[in-house]
């Protein structure tokens, strides 16, 4: 038997509530696997064989303790602008589509979903299933293929998530379950408030009336808390706030960012902003150029706001500039696209930072596994030593005279200050967060000892929902014990 997670809304905490039961099972020796049949998601991440799936599977799968896999996200959409996205199928570029020809293959792509789930329930044994959105989408019901059609071919037991830090909380479960379909509304089961701020007593009142207005249980009212678990989607951007440090780190919040949880772990031991094209640099100890999915159009987007120009400056001031992936790319002094990665062929001025050109050459992704070592250039790869990574990325970069970054991989400046790699999730190790937060402290006279100490985030979560749900009703229901 498995369950099923489904929210009032997006950014409710259905994936961090996902990861932590995964986690949770397992540390009840409960062999289990995640799964989310559509995820729409400019982040996302690598398999063992090759697949590129959403990053919240993968960060479930890895609290599962298990490996990732194309089935564990079949269906995975990835916005290009213009009401246009790239569809992954199992892993690998389908093709790019505007929504309504998409909705055209729903009953196929249900299907094909529903295979996946049997699979990974016929290997597990228990699978966590993560639906998307809000699971009230009238509108959308006869093509939902992550909430309602897929309940309905899955007949599991719900657990619905409501954030009540947005406030509106027993709006968002009554009106929920009252506009579920009447096929669909009995398999909810049960309840669950998230990110509560402040005395969880006090809501005691609050979860009675919920369970009467809602007629089930309500599971557990989850507090607030950081996790420290990859964010899925860009709403998360907007959450963010940082921390207090003496070290300041900008990332450009690229138009088409994608992959900004490469930071997340620097975000715990630094401050990182996400510096919008247009907005002043100075001050910030490093400047990163993160992923992105429309590489030239983006770096048109920096020229115009007059951020390219301020990144050349900081350079020329002595401030690292690391580009990962597209941000790579714009380090460069060329870029040719033959259409493939912009739609149309066009031809781009790079940043100029490496001897470095880029071509865009055919409708085909580079999607792997990579782990390398970095070169021993000081004053920052000289510390990274071995690292993993995987790359996500459409184009073929050709260095000239610049020397290598990683064994096989990226370019770098002969003064080390300045480097670039197509390497994903480097900075997500943290080997080389420390690399890179070590050498900024010494810059600054800071003891590089003071970064702070690195956690296992899934431990932590299950440990907080094994302490704020009702974990025993909650495994009864995967394990189909009581309905």
């Amino acid at each position: 038997m498995s369950l099923m997670v489904l929210g009032t809304a997006s950014h409710v905490g259905k994936s961090t509530i996902v990861s932590g039961l995964c986690r949770a099972f397992r540390n009840r020796q409960i062999t289990n696997a995640p799964f989310k049949s559509q995820n729409m998601s400019l982040n996302s991440w690598v398999t063992a064989d090759g697949a590129e799936i959403g990053i919240a599977q993968a960060e479930q799968a890895r609290a599962a303790g298990v490996e990732p896999t194309a089935d564990m996200n079949p269906v995975l959409l990835k916005p290009k602008g213009d009401m246009v996205s790239q569809v992954v199928l199992f892993g690998q570029p389908y093709k790019d589509v505007r929504i309504g020809e998409y909705y055209q293959e729903t009953d196929d792509l249900l299907e094909r979903a529903v295979g996946a789930f049997r699979r990974l329930e016929e290997r597990y044994g228990t699978v966590v299933v993560e639906g998307a959105g809000g699971a009230a989408e009238v509108n959308l019901y006869d093509r939902d293929i992550a909430n309602i059609r897929l309940a309905r071919a899955l007949r599991l037991p719900i657990l619905l998530v409501a954030d009540i830090e947005r406030g509106g909380v027993f709006a968002q479960a009554f009106g929920t379950i009252s506009l579920l379909p009447e096929d669909v509304r009995p398999l909810v089961a049960g309840v669950i408030v998230n990110k509560f701020r402040g005395d969880l007593s006090l809501f005691d009142s609050g979860v009675k009336a919920l369970e009467d207005l809602c007629g089930v249980p309500v599971l557990g009212v989850v507090p607030y808390a950081e996790t420290g678990i990859a964010s899925e989607d860009s709403l998360s951007i907007g959450d963010k706030q940082a921390r207090e440090s003496p070290i300041r780190i900008a990332v450009i919040r690229l138009p088409h960012i994608s992959n900004f949880t490469d930071f997340e772990l620097l975000e715990r031991h630094a401050a990182v902003t996400y510096v919008k094209p247009g907005d002043p640099l100075a001050g910030y100890d490093c400047i990163i150029l993160p992923g992105t999915k429309n590489t030239i159009d983006d770096l048109a987007a920096l020229r115009v706001s007059g951020t390219a120009d301020e990144i050349c400056r900081m350079r020329e001031a002595g401030v690292p500039v690391i580009g990962i992936c597209g941000g790579y790319q714009m380090l460069g002094t060329d870029l040719v696209d033959a259409g493939y990665e912009s739609g149309k062929p066009v031809e781009a001025e790079g940043l100029g930072l490496l001897d470095l050109a880029t071509t865009f050459t055919a409708y085909r992704k580079t999607t792997r596994q990579v782990r390398t070592r970095a070169a021993p250039v000081p004053p920052i790869l000289s510390r990274f030593g071995e690292v993993e990574g995987y790359e996500i990325h459409m184009g073929e970069s050709l260095r000239g005279g610049c020397r290598e970054a990683f064994d096989g991989d990226g370019a770098v400046s002969d003064d080390g200050l300045v480097f670039g790699t197509y390497l994903h999730g480097i900075f997500t190790r943290p080997a080389a967060a420390v690399a890179l937060l070590s050498y900024l402290a010494e810059r600054k006279g800071l003891d590089p000892a003071g970064m702070g100490a690195f956690r296992d985030p899934y431990d932590e979560l299950a440990a907080l929902l094994e302490e704020h749900l009702n974990m025993e009703a909650i495994v009864g229901l995967a394990l189909g014990r009581v309905r």
